[in-house]
């Protein structure tokens, strides 16, 4: 994740996204922590018309090996992940952050792997985040997959999505197009919430602050519920908002768009507390 604002390189997939045969990457995150937006995730793809398998044997996709230096462990992992997932025509991750790892840096990571580089490239062509490839295909009037309950809401646009896979338009296209749902833009929305994986642990203070302050513009928005493609933001957000006492819940983009909210938001008293600060 890109905490110091520098802009990462972004490959453009060349293949157009369409209903068909769609492995879905989990995440460690969303498998540990949050498994009701991987299940989310598959009613939105299937009510899109997508054949979709969910691969045995996924594990971590390497990044924090990556952005900790530790690139033999990552190329291990890439290498595993790209086995996993080639035989599938699409794959779609419901977070940025691992989007743009498979899609931007295993190209860079095996650009010396006779074996794997072009495996890397084929990967990063049909690697696409959820909301990016929902976006891509064609609305299918009342399919709507799940009970949604009215609610106001604002976005977090998290690093990864802004200035890994370049995804910004897409998430408000749908929640627009969710006529239950009230879309409220907060003052801090491109700004770092200050989680940035190994960030909050090294710059806490730092990290907290940065939560605070993208916390009390949620607030001052007027909305009832956060939300956002990345887990770990999520995470952090609700966990420094639940220690302040915030009237805000926290949930994936894919469970408010599926009506999955049947769960207790992020960080409430039947999740674990994870957030920074």
């Amino acid at each position: 994740m890109t905490a110091n604002g520098q802009t990462a390189e972004r490959h453009v997939s060349t293949s157009r996204p369409s209903p068909g045969e769609v492995a879905l990457f989990a995440t460690c995150l969303i498998d540990l922590f949050r498994p009701s937006a991987a299940f989310a995730a598959i009613d939105l793809l299937r009510a899109a018309g997508c054949d979709v398998a969910v691969p045995d044997g996924q594990s971590c996709c390497g990044q924090p090996a990556y952005n900790s230096g530790d690139r033999r462990d990552a190329r291990a992992l890439a290498r595993q992940t790209i086995d996993l997932l080639m035989p599938y025509r699409f794959v779609v991750v419901p977070s940025a952050s691992c989007a743009g790892m498979l899609r931007n840096h295993y190209p860079k990571l095996l650009s010396e792997d006779p074996v794997y580089r072009d495996k890397a490239a084929a990967l990063c062509d049909k690697t696409y985040e959820l909301s990016a490839f929902l976006a891509a295909l064609p609305v299918q009037q009342g399919d709507t997959p799940g009970d949604r309950r009215a609610r106001h809401i604002t976005y977090h646009d998290s690093c990864s999505a802004l200035r890994e896979v370049g995804v910004d338009a897409e998430p408000r296209t749908l929640i627009d197009q969710c006529t239950e749902l009230k879309l409220t833009e907060s003052a801090e929305k491109e700004s770092c919430c200050g989680f940035g994986g190994t960030f909050c642990v090294k710059y806490d203070e730092i990290s907290t602050h940065m939560a605070d302050r993208k916390l009390d513009a949620f607030v001052a928005s007027g909305a009832q519920t956060v939300t956002a493609l990345d887990l770990g933001c999520l995470l952090h957000l609700a966990g420094r908002a639940r220690r302040r006492n915030l009237p805000l819940e926290f949930r994936h983009l894919a469970e408010v768009l599926a009506g999955c909210c049947d769960a207790p938001p992020i960080a409430a008293s039947k999740d674990r507390d994870d957030g920074n600060g």
